[in-house]
Formats: structure tokens, C-alpha cells, sequence
């Protein structure tokens, strides 16, 4: 029996609270944002956020037709739902990224930073975000890399055991993976992604600097350097947009739901749930979320 990979659980949690607000990470935060105004396409019809969270990207929505909020854990994106409301151009949907219940060819544009890190998979993530991109789609991700100046000068004073040059994602906690770049690039390829731009991203992620130099001038040192990416990838976190491999297609003007389980593209929303005609599940919708992780009772 083939085993599922495993998935990363944030429900209950409070991610914001406990990771971003006065956890000393203004810095990474701003410079992320760099970046991302670099790669992401500012405007565009639909646009896809895997691991969503409680919306901390929020900043980049504005110039999309309709943005989706994807994440396994109910509790982050009802922290989302009530920082942004239940505008009809958000939608918030919890579910497993190894199967999204969406329609292929639904989405021009897909986004994923500080997701991938919790993949067991990425084969298998990648070719479901290369499903439901439409035609030569963008993909904008961010990855942790093993393979960054600090990993290397430790394994090189022999203060640590892995080696930041072994292509092998590296597992530092449970659930957390690092990644090397080469590594990374071939899984991309393979699913029929094409590199087109690279940034690296938290060039100063150390605590010292962190300290003496306020964030916002760190963060804009940090942009200067971020183009590097093209040449070399030496720091902690890497940013790549990509194009999707696929034929030429158009975006369609209404969001289209998949059985998670059958892949039935017939579900109907009815009663509070999205009822799949193929296998008769149905998927519930509760208070504005819709919930495609368990099934209500037959």
C-alpha cells in the first residue's frame, strides 16, 4: 500500500501571533515584499494563494479579478476572513495542495512562500499547481535553501553533521524541509516549469545586524542584492517565477470546483455544501469557508 505523504496541520494554531508579530522578523517580512513586487504580476484574473495563512500577502491582492486563499488549516484562513471580510472576490478554501479542488486550467496565477518548506512531496505539489494553472500561467515560489553562506562556513568549521552541498532536501525539524537550488530547479523542469527570473531573499539574517540596523534599511540592502539570485544562490531563502509549459488557454470567468476524491468537475452548491454528482460526497461550506478536507456524513 502506497503511503500518503504527510501533511503539515497549522489548525489551531496562531501563525501570526506566534511566528510574525513581535517576533523580531520585520526585516525578512519587508524583504519578501521586495521581491515578490519584482516577480508577481500586479494585475491578472485570478490569482491562487497555496498556504495562504491568515492573508499576511494580503498587499498584492488588489489587482486581481478574484483571489483564492488556499490552506489546510480552517482556524488561518478564518484569521484571514476576518482581516480582509468576505468581499466577493475573495474566496477562502480549505484543503490538501496534493489534491486541489479546483478545475484544471482555472487559475493565470499561482502563488507559494513560506509553504513549500512543509512538503514531504514537491513532485507531486508542483504537478498539481501546473493542473490548475492556465496556458503558460506564472508561478511565483519561495523556497528554504540548505545551501546558504551560514550552512556552508558551520559545515566547513565542522559544526554541523549535513551537508549544505548534498542535493537531498534535508529535514532540520519534522515537516521542515530545506532545499537545495539545483535540486529544486530540476523538480520545477520536470513539471514542466520554465525558470524565467530568480532572486535570493534575507542576504543579513543575522541576529547582530538585525539589531543595529533598523528593518527598513536592512530590508532595502537586501533589494539591492536580491538580483544576485540570477547568478548565484547563497542565502536562506530563494524566490523563482516561473512559467507553466502548457498550451495557450483563457482563464474562465467563473471559479470551477473538483471532487478531491473522484475528480468529478460536477459539483453543485446547495444546502450548505458543494455536492459532487460523481461520487454523491458532500463538501461542506461553513460560514463563508468552503471545506474540502472531510466530507459531511452520508
Amino acid at each position: 500500500m502506497e503511503r500518503r505523504p504527510r501533511i503539515c496541520d497549522y489548525e489551531g494554531s496562531d501563525y501570526r501571533a506566534d511566528f510574525w508579530e513581535g517576533k523580531g522578523r520585520e526585516y525578512e517580512d519587508l524583504a519578501e515584499r521586495i521581491a515578490l513586487r519584482h516577480l508577481l504580476p500586479a494585475t491578472g484574473q485570478r490569482l491562487l494563494d497555496i498556504g495562504a495563512g491568515f492573508g499576511r500577502l494580503a498587499e498584492f491582492y488588489g489587482g486581481y479579478q478574484q483571489v483564492v486563499l488556499l490552506d489546510y488549516s480552517q482556524s488561518s484562513l478564518r484569521q484571514a476572513q476576518a482581516r480582509l471580510g468576505r468581499d466577493g472576490s475573495l474566496v477562502y478554501v480549505a484543503a490538501n495542495f496534493y489534491a486541489m479542488p479546483f478545475a484544471g486550467d482555472t487559475f493565470d496565477v499561482a502563488l507559494m512562500v513560506r509553504a513549500i518548506h512543509h512538503v514531504e512531496d514537491v513532485p507531486a505539489l508542483l504537478g498539481e499547481v501546473a493542473r490548475v494553472l492556465v496556458g503558460a500561467g506564472t508561478f511565483v515560489l519561495e523556497f528554504a535553501s540548505k545551501c546558504h553562506l551560514k550552512a556552508i562556513l558551520r559545515y566547513a568549521l565542522r559544526r554541523q553533521r549535513w551537508s549544505p552541498f548534498d542535493p537531498t532536501p534535508y529535514e532540520f525539524a519534522e515537516m521542515n524541509f530545506d532545499f537545495h537550488p539545483a535540486w529544486m530547479r530540476q523538480r520545477l523542469n520536470e513539471a514542466m516549469f520554465h525558470v524565467k527570473r530568480t532572486r535570493t531573499v534575507s542576504h543579513f539574517r543575522l541576529p547582530l545586524l538585525k539589531r543595529l540596523i533598523p528593518a527598513h534599511l536592512l530590508a532595502g540592502l537586501d533589494g539591492l542584492c536580491q538580483p544576485s539570485g540570477a547568478w548565484w544562490q547563497l542565502t536562506p531563502s530563494v524566490f523563482v517565477r516561473c512559467a507553466a509549459g502548457k498550451p495557450a488557454g483563457e482563464v474562465p470567468a467563473i471559479l470551477h470546483f473538483r471532487c478531491p476524491v473522484c475528480s468529478s468537475e460536477k459539483l453543485q452548491e446547495s444546502g450548505g455544501a458543494m455536492a459532487c454528482a460523481g461520487c454523491g460526497r458532500r463538501w461542506p461550506v461553513e460560514d463563508g469557508i468552503y471545506n474540502f478536507k472531510t466530507p459531511l456524513p452520508a
